[in-house]
Formats: structure tokens, sequence, C-alpha cells
């Protein structure tokens, strides 16, 4: 949760500009923080030059006369994030000898960094160690697990959920704009938050009208969600069975954490590594396939899954596999629509992913973002309590307080400043000892705790409404 006012003046040097060390400069360097960047490769330094307004230095991570030009000495935090796990550790111990307090290191190997590990955090001067495959395999069984195999976000310590999914033709709320929503659906609070709808994301305002085919995130009290999702069109789902495209890093994650509880079925492209994955998967049923073949996933049995995973290492595979595979399950099974089986897609181009949420994953979730998501709350986590990103959507949802005589407590919510307008949604308050939904006439008032959802890149807007 953001706490006091306070200006950001920290100094902070990533190592490499692959996708988690640009996500962050750029996300960092909006938010004002100093930003210094070691990268080797030509390309990349010449377009973070042209989009970053960072210190962008070219050279090699291990090299200390870059660490030196760099003015490590006067850094407050490293994000080592190049491409290799050895350079990301090794930087670390590096960073300790210049005095640089907070390090952080992408792994991706899980045998380093564990407390029983040969070498732990500590031995190698990691505060923070990032393993962006293993977040997005818990991410998604952490979805699999939750009611209707929607992804549902606790904010507020469980208090209060965020729901999303999929607004259809028959949908009670289709075709609606929200103001009107509100006034039919007064039986409890509820709120929509966040919309996606095509490639866009939409902070809504009460004259958004809901159409077939967007992806909704709709906020209520836990107690309410059982109505919430009656309301929606959403079935609990009680079958626990998943089909896995792809048996890389985080297909085989996946797969090794659901099958002594779930039925898995896991297809891979490579025959020789299906063969090595079925001896690996000792609970797993490993299909030797192509994914994207609509005959391979009917006979792979397809059409008797709950839930659809594309975990390949291609962005287009995942995001047509989706498609093809709703399609399929839809066409064959005549399902109806709140019964839906579900699929989520890991997406590694950020670009892709309210696309992929929209044209056929149920959810859409990128690795990169994860990882970039950790470390920022990392670096928050002397304002923040709470940050979470909603998935599929360029978006998050954020607890903070408004501190005394901030803008955001000087006039009821239907009188902020326009320029807010699909920008910042207010969505709870903290009064009276219970959560409550936001409404217009809602006045925020010094030192309440307040839910807020924004665009990803307008969190800056949020800090400078709730402690200025």
């Amino acid at each position: 949760m953001f706490g006091k006012k306070s200006k950001v003046t920290e100094n902070i040097l990533i190592l490499g500009l692959g996708g988690v060390g640009y996500y962050l400069a750029k996300r960092l360097v909006h938010e004002g923080y100093e930003i210094t960047v070691i990268e080797a490769e030509g390309k990349r330094v010449r377009h973070a030059e042209g989009d970053l307004d960072a210190r962008i230095i070219q050279g090699n991570a291990m090299s200390i006369q870059c660490w030196r030009e760099t003015d490590a000495e006067k850094m407050d935090y490293l994000i080592a994030v190049t491409n290799n796990d050895a350079v990301n550790m090794m930087a670390s111990i590096i960073a300790d000898r210049f005095g640089i307090q907070r390090k952080i290191a992408r792994v991706r190997s899980l045998e380093f960094g564990n407390k029983d590990s040969i070498l732990n955090a500590k031995d190698l001067k990691i505060d923070l160690i990032i393993h962006p495959e293993e977040l997005a395999a818990q991410e998604i069984v952490r979805l699999i697990k939750l009611r209707a195999g929607n992804d549902i976000i606790d904010i507020a310590e469980g208090a209060i959920q965020v729901m999303a999914t999929r607004i259809h033709e028959t949908s009670p709320l289709a075709y609606k704009k929200l103001k009107e929503i509100s006034k039919a659906y007064h039986s409890f609070p509820f709120r929509v938050v966040a919309v996606a709808r095509g490639i866009t994301t939409i902070i809504p305002g009460g004259e958004e009208e809901l159409l077939p085919q967007d992806q909704v995130y709709i906020m209520a009290g836990n107690n309410d969600l059982p109505r919430l999702m009656e309301l929606a069109g959403v079935e609990q789902q009680l079958r626990h069975r998943v089909m896995i495209l792809g048996g890389g890093l985080v297909g085989r994650r996946v797969a090794e954490l659901l099958e002594e509880t779930i039925e898995v079925k896991l297809i891979e492209k490579d025959e020789e590594y299906a063969k090595e994955l079925s001896y690996t998967l000792k609970h797993s049923e490993i299909l030797h396939g192509d994914g994207s073949n609509a005959n391979v996933l009917l006979r792979a049995g397809l059409l008797d899954m709950d839930t659809f995973i594309t975990a390949t290492g291609e962005n287009e595979t995942n995001i047509m596999s989706c498609l093809l595979a709703k399609h399929l399950m839809t066409t064959h099974n005549n399902q109806s629509e709140g019964t839906q089986s579900k699929s989520i897609a890991l997406v590694n181009k950020e670009d892709y992913l309210v696309l992929a949420a929209t044209m056929g994953s149920d959810i859409a979730l990128n690795k990169k973002i994860l990882a970039g998501d950790e470390i920022i709350k990392f670096i928050r986590r002397g304002e923040l309590l709470s940050v979470a990103h909603l998935h599929g959507l360029d978006a998050e949802v954020v607890e903070i307080i408004a501190a005394p005589n901030s803008t955001i407590t000087r006039k009821p919510l239907s009188e902020l400043d326009p320029k807010f307008h699909g920008k910042i949604l207010i969505g709870g308050v903290f009064r009276d000892g219970e959560w409550q939904i936001a409404v217009g006439d809602t006045h925020i008032q010094d030192n309440e705790p307040v839910i807020v959802f924004c665009a990803s890149l307008h969190l800056k807007d949020v800090q400078k409404l709730f402690l200025e």
C-alpha cells in the first residue's frame, strides 16, 4: 500500500535489456526512478536510446570498467536480468563489493537460491531471486484451482475479490451501459473495474457499454462472489482435467505441480523430448504430436478437458491453438456459454496480451510481466502493501492510503478531474471497519485505505492523486 508522501530519488542499475529488463526500465523510468542500463547488444541499445529516458551504456555486464562508468557505488538497487544465469549471480557478488545494498537477479534454474541449495541467496548476495518460468507455472496452477477456472484475484487481504469473465451474446450484462447495470442489479454492491476489448484495455466509466466477447473484471466483496458468479452466468467447475500444449520449462513444471491431484495430458511436438518427459512425469499422460492441428487435439481427448493450457515458446501457436481449442470444445460438446472449458495462454510478447485475452484465451499470462511485477513490488515494498497485475490487461489494482489533504480528499469521486478519466478508477474504500464499494458520491477522507484500478502506465498518476 502506498504510505506516506515521498519523492522517488533511488538509483537503479539494470543489467540486460531483454524482455524483463526493457519492461522494468520502461515502468521504472515512467515512475520517476533514475535508471542506468548496461547492455551488450547494439540493436537493443539503439532501440532503447530512442524510447527510454535512461542512461544506457553499451558493454559487457562482467566488465568492471562498465560498472565504474555507471557510478555503481551510488546505486541503490541492482537488477540483473541478462539471459545468462551465471552472469546474473556473479553480478550480485560484484554489486555487493561496490556497496549496492539491494540486489535482484533473474535465475532460471531452481537449483540455486533456495534454503537447501548448495548456493543459497545469502551465499550469492542476492536479496530477491526471480524464477520467471516458476512464477508462470505457479500462477497457472493457482488459476486452475480457482472456482470456475476464472481469474479471481484476492485484494484487501481477501475481503474483496476481482473476477474476470467473458461477456457472451446471451449474458444479462451484454449491450448494457454500466450505469444501467448498476441500477438494474443493486441487491449487492459490485463494480466493473476494467474491460479488455480487441487489443484495447479500458478503465470504464458509467457510459461504457459492455459488448459480447469483452473480457470484464468485476469487483465484489468476498461474501458476494457466489451471487456475482450467478449474475455473470459463471458456474463453479467441479472436474479437474487439464491438457497442456508444450513441455518446456513452464509446461513441464505445471504438469509436475498438478499431476498427483489432477488428471494431466501433455502434448509435445518433439518426439525425443516427449519420450524424456514420459519418464520424468510419472503421473501425466505424455503425447507426441502437433497441438496446433485440430485432429491431434481431438484424438488426444480435448473434448473431455476442463482447462486447456498453451505453453510453447511461440506466441502465435499459443494464441491460435487456444482459439482452435475453444472452437472445438464449444462446437463438438455443444457447451452452454456459462459452462465452457477454460483456456490459459502463455504469451511472451507484451503487445499480444490483450489480443490473446479477447481472441481465444480466457486468461493470458506473460513471464516478463510476472517477473517484472515481482521485482517492482520488492522495490516499492516501503511504499506499497499490495499491487496486482490484471492478467490479459494493461492494468493494475493497488491498495493505497489517502494522504491528508491530498487531491483525492478534496472532492467526491463524481467531481474527479476529467484528466484522470479512463486512467484511474476508485473501486473501494475501507470505512467503518469494513471495505465498501466506492460510488460517485463517495468522498475519500484523510488516511482512508482505498482500492484503485489504473492503466499500467498511470501508477504515477495514482501517487499524485493520493499523495500530493
